[in-house]
């Protein structure tokens, strides 16, 4: 279910790497719980993005909620399909509906994040933890 070429992080974000570039966009699993996106700010080309601080935000008719970037440096791309067709997260997040792309600093900080594998376990994980507290209550 999870693209085994991307790398993970635990706020449901996805990076893509090509040599030193990283494009990053939101997983399957952050969409699904969003519901339908209706909009979404990303930064602009230049900008800079510092690893685990916000770099967006995506609104779905549930909520707003902040994407954060899983590494630090700087906006080469942005895809700006997102801001016309939104809905694309909903439809294809781990490809059409990438959200930018990144010219990393250090290539070091994807050390700590989740292969596909890692990434299914820690959802399993969060998910058997929820219906524990959940029968709890």
């Amino acid at each position: 279910m999870y693209p085994p070429e991307l790398l993970y992080t635990k706020d449901h974000e996805w990076i893509r790497l090509d040599e030193d570039i990283g494009t990053i966009g939101i997983t399957d699993h952050a969409q699904k719980e969003l519901g339908d996106i209706v909009f979404v700010e990303l930064p602009k080309r230049g900008d800079q993005v510092t690893a685990h601080e916000a770099l967006g935000t995506v609104e779905s008719v549930k909520a707003v909620s902040e994407i954060y970037s899983p590494v630090t440096g700087e906006i080469t791309s942005v895809n700006s399909r997102i801001n016309d067709r939104p809905e694309l997260v909903n439809e294809d997040p781990h490809g059409e509906a990438w959200l930018v792309k990144v010219q990393l600093k250090d290539r070091r900080e994807t050390d700590n994040l989740m292969t596909a594998d890692q990434y299914e376990a820690y959802l399993e994980g969060s998910a058997s933890a929820s219906a524990a507290e959940a029968s709890k209550g």
